[in-house]
């Protein structure tokens, strides 16, 4: 299918760029779990609306900030009992599948309703001018009237429409879910409303939906693995069949994709896309809002910046392949950091020759003990606290629970050493600690990071926050971020590259897309056993190898925590040495099973 006429003119009519996008930095749901949940990215939001704003299809002026839902349009639609019960860290828990110490509640809600009131603003919207609106954040058709679940604790669509209706809106509403889900909770939220329609195209058969019937719910359930072909075909059959709307809202899911970790369907991101135009097209002239529903790919950010690209303009331009919008967003922060503002040295006093009075004891070493140092020679901790900041980072760890957080360096043998903190209940708590220093290692000066600990010591490890090897307390759920601040002080500080001894396989792992071992055997030796650990979950692979039940050409093997670099300006490696080891070894996991008694 080609991209219609249509879709290319409806981008010249609203102006490129020109669609609202609603959209908040607090869409990320702060549960430091759900990063850990298959590929769910608690910063999809983030993401597509990064990459919409680098590519041009959207501008600052087409981002709208959603305001909180008051509890008295969700009251239109959820139960009493239903709505108390998510003041509870219990409630949430299930909803999100975590442990309860991992749900700030104040913060989860906060999320909640603004992506409530994200939704109905869009629809308002969407009225007025008669065309297509996107909330980044939305979706949760698996909200029922009195019950919540699949990490949906409210159904936002059910408490637009009601808003609408309240404010008198007496028009069609069509709902067409394009989530691999069943549209479950939405079915029995609009059973009342004899103007409501929902149409749907899910991978999963459910059994008939509470309180549907053909007149108001037309669910199609494709075979699993259905691609692109088949998915469009039952999608132009299915908007054959939906009467025409007042108001749509569209759930354009991002769990389609093939290798959804829930999802069953087999769509490609030139499929989803392809969808989008489809339904675009079929949507002309009439107001739609646009939802994100599901998606635990690592690729379903991409689903929602290509319905933003499709709303604003018509395009099946794919988004690049190896794009990585955090550390494209992270390298843009960083580039507009002034070094003053991190260091505090004036551009005039940056010189190899300028020596301060500090330099000058260091050398001597008359330096005071207790004197406070630039972290690695240039960051103050102003400066970094600064630089944390714009990044967002800051906001996060608040987020979390952790007020008054703030940066604390000194010098210990192995280097630098940065210690980040925050205060609950009354109490200090380490949040971050990291300690590094600059090698000379392969003809380079590396970043060498000897010591990287994220920690959220208020939770407690349980089925969803399992206890890795190496942890006291479950992490923060800001590897990423942390993982790309080294980079951008290696750069920085005119080093060569980032440097570490993974401690842990799942450490090596994480780390793999980036970062080398050093040793080409080795390398070699880490690649078959990535490849022949393929089918285990990642968790038990790393419990596995660290207990000492991984075999090596059938002899016990133990974790080899060598060197692992990332080059900044990339080196030649012996690929064929790698390669040839690789081929050579074979891994295995020996398992003791105990007898039964």
């Amino acid at each position: 299918m080609l991209v219609s006429r249509w879709a290319r003119q409806a981008a010249r009519w609203f102006g490129r760029g020109g669609v609202p996008i609603w959209y908040d930095p607090a869409y990320r749901l702060p549960i430091t779990a759900l990063g850990g949940q298959g590929d769910l990215e608690p910063r999809r939001a983030d993401y597509a609306a990064w990459y919409l704003r680098e590519a041009g299809a959207a501008r600052g002026a087409d981002f709208r900030a959603p305001r909180r839902i008051p509890y008295a349009d969700l009251a239109r639609v959820h139960t009493e009992e239903l709505l108390d019960s998510l003041t509870h860290a219990e409630t949430l828990a299930r909803i999100f599948a975590t442990d309860p110490s991992d749900v700030p509640v104040d913060e989860v809600l906060h999320t909640v309703r603004l992506a409530c009131g994200g939704t109905l603003a869009a629809a308002r919207e969407a009225l007025r001018r008669r065309g297509p609106t996107l909330n980044l954040l939305g979706g949760f058709h698996h909200a029922y009237p009195g019950r919540a679940g699949g990490l949906c604790p409210v159904n936002d669509v059910a408490v637009a429409v009601a808003a609408l209706r309240r404010e008198g809106f007496a028009g069609r509403v069509v709902v067409l879910d394009f989530d691999a889900h069943p549209p479950d909770g939405t079915a029995a939220c609009l059973r009342s409303d004899p103007a409501a329609w929902v149409g749907s195209l899910s991978g999963c058969d459910w059994g008939p939906l509470e309180g549907a019937d053909a007149r108001t719910v037309d669910e199609s359930v494709l075979p699993e693995g259905a691609g692109d072909e088949a998915y469009l075909a039952a999608l132009a059959a299915l908007l054959g069949r939906m009467p025409r709307p007042t108001l749509a809202f569209v759930i354009a899911g991002g769990d389609v994709l093939a290798g959804d970790h829930l999802g069953k369907l087999g769509l490609t991101l030139d499929g989803a896309r392809r969808r989008d135009l489809r339904v675009l097209e079929t949507l002309r002239g009439g107001a739609s809002v646009w939802l994100p529903g599901g998606g635990r790919h690592r690729d379903a950010w991409k689903v929602l910046a290509g319905t933003g690209l499709a709303l604003a303009e018509g395009s099946l331009q794919p988004i690049p392949e190896r794009y990585d919008p955090m550390q494209t967003r992270f390298a843009w922060v960083s580039a507009h950091l002034q070094r003053r503002a991190l260091s505090g040295i004036e551009h005039d006093r940056d010189r190899e020759d300028f020596l301060t009075t500090d330099d000058l004891e260091e050398a001597l070493g008359l330096g005071s003990a207790g004197r406070d140092r630039r972290f690695l020679g240039f960051y103050t901790a102003e400066g970094i606290e600064y630089g944390l900041f714009r990044l967002g980072i800051l906001e996060l760890i608040e987020r979390l629970g952790y007020t008054h957080p703030h940066v604390a360096t000194d010098r210990v043998p192995e280097g630098h050493r940065l210690r980040l903190f925050g205060s609950a209940e009354g109490k200090q708590h380490l949040l971050v600690e990291q300690v590094l220093a600059r090698e000379r290692i392969a003809g380079g000066e590396l970043l060498f990071v000897h010591w990287l600990t994220l920690r959220n010591p208020r939770a407690h490890f349980s089925s969803s926050l399992p206890q890795l090897p190496g942890q006291d307390v479950p992490g923060l759920g800001l590897s990423r971020e942390f993982g790309e601040l080294l980079p951008l002080v290696a750069r920085r500080l005119g080093l060569d590259g980032v440097a570490f001894r993974p401690a842990w396989y799942h450490i090596a792992y994480a780390a793999r897309h980036h970062f080398r071992f050093l040793e080409p055997g080795r390398q070699g030796r880490f690649e078959a056993l990535v490849r022949d650990l393929a089918g285990t979950p990642l968790l038990t692979a790393t419990l596995d190898v660290a207990a000492g039940r991984a075999r090596l050409d059938g002899r016990p093997y133990a974790w080899e925590a060598e060197t692992m670099v990332a080059w900044l300006t990339p080196r030649p490696a012996d690929l064929a040495t790698a390669a040839a080891e690789r081929e050579r070894v074979r891994f295995t996991i020996e398992r003791v099973e105990r007898p039964l008694r």
